[in-house]
């Protein structure tokens, strides 16, 4: 494709969700099978020759340099938005599961089979966001850079926890999605990264901004804001940890278990154990599955097993040389397979904390969604 000096690209492209652009707060599709990636919006592109560079406005009017070695991938996410029909994945790829994001530049959760042809043809088979259709469109306002997903099973009922960083946090049935077990805006400031459900029915909270770790009481109601609140600078992730029966919790400096106590409707939290990680910022947390000492830790810096007997953090294990590495956004094991999924930072992205593109280990591969802002990424197993 050839772009001549003084000409105008228009095509359909998803919104542009800088944290700084927030005037768009509308509530997006309600959870449907085969949704396109990105819903269609025009963008202006004005190229005036190879000595300037383009010039993007979006659907806010908000002019966005940026450099020539973008347009091409721009270009060729937007001329590919297209619906597209869920398609039966092949038997590999169901042994493998799912993949769920957190997709910011359309502000939906997305879930897709762990099959590069899925990715490639933007094969979405499942997709959720708040508004009047599952009855939180109140809440839609605070549903901004979605930060959480995860698949949690209570009572035989499978749901999707979710967490957005302008204040959205909720829990919702799966597949339906047409409501909420429990929802809430627990502050935009606050800025929450995590969220966990508890045995008693209650929700856990982290909010990095705001410095704490919460436990809603969600078993009193749908919603419920009545919490009990522990410290934690920088709180990223928690983590309910059934064996030990403690809530873990990653800050900024520090990882801490935390007892659970006094009653559903009056909830108790008391520091068990603190223990500083080796580097600083703490980001994502998560089980292992099948190695019940050990949760996966990440920083800054790295990627850490840590095992709750010795209280030691280690970069030296099974596919560290493809695992280990800076700005890891998020990790996750699969428990039928072993294969460990992560998301970091992309360099030269236009969302400079997101990502197009996760990656694998055992056996090592890479996903592409090309175009896409993947916060966070998980296996989606169920």
């Amino acid at each position: 494709m050839s772009i001549r000096p003084h000409t105008v690209l228009r095509f359909g492209y998803g919104r542009p969700v800088p944290m700084t652009a927030r005037a768009d707060r509308r509530g997006t599709a309600p959870a449907v099978r085969g949704e396109p990636l990105i819903r269609g919006h025009l963008v202006d592109i004005h190229v005036s020759g190879r000595r300037h560079p383009p010039v993007i406005r979006g659907g806010f009017g908000l002019p966005m340099k940026i450099m020539w070695k973008s347009l091409a991938a721009l270009v060729i996410a937007g001329l590919s938005v297209a619906a597209s029909a869920p398609a039966a994945a092949d038997a590999g790829a169901r042994d493998r599961g799912s993949i769920v994001i957190t997709e910011q530049a359309s502000k939906r959760i997305l879930v897709l089979p762990a099959d590069r042809a899925s990715w490639q043809n933007r094969k979405v088979s499942w997709a959720w966001a708040p508004n009047s259709a599952n009855g939180l469109a109140d809440l839609a306002g605070s549903w901004s850079n979605p930060s959480d997903a995860k698949l949690a099973e209570r009572g035989g009922e499978k749901y999707l926890l979710t967490s957005a960083s302008g204040g959205f946090a909720a829990v919702v049935p799966y597949p339906a999605g047409d409501r909420a077990y429990w929802a809430a805006n627990v502050g935009g400031p606050a800025n929450p990264h995590s969220i966990e459900l508890l045995p008693d029915g209650n929700v856990a909270v982290a909010a990095s901004t705001g410095g704490w770790v919460r436990i809603y009481t969600a078993s009193q109601g749908q919603r419920s804001t009545a919490y009990t609140e522990y410290r934690l600078v920088g709180a990223h992730g928690v983590v309910w940890d059934a064996g030990r029966n403690v809530l873990w919790a990653l800050g900024t400096d520090v990882l801490v278990a935390l007892k659970v106590g006094g009653t559903p409707g009056a909830p108790v939290l008391t520091e068990q154990r603190s223990v500083p990680v080796p580097t600083k910022g703490g980001h994502d947390l998560q089980p292992i599955p099948h190695r019940s000492d050990l949760l996966w830790v990440t920083t800054e810096a790295g990627v850490y097993q840590f095992s709750k007997t010795s209280g030691g953090f280690t970069q030296r294990y099974a596919g560290a040389r493809e695992i280990d590495r800076p700005h890891v956004k998020s990790v996750s094991t699969n428990p039928r397979t072993g294969q460990v999924l992560t998301a970091s930072v992309q360099e030269g992205h236009l969302c400079t904390w997101c990502t197009d593109t996760v990656r694998l280990a055992f056996p090592r591969a890479e996903l592409a969604l090309h175009g896409a802002w993947i916060y966070k990424a998980r296996w989606w197993i169920g």
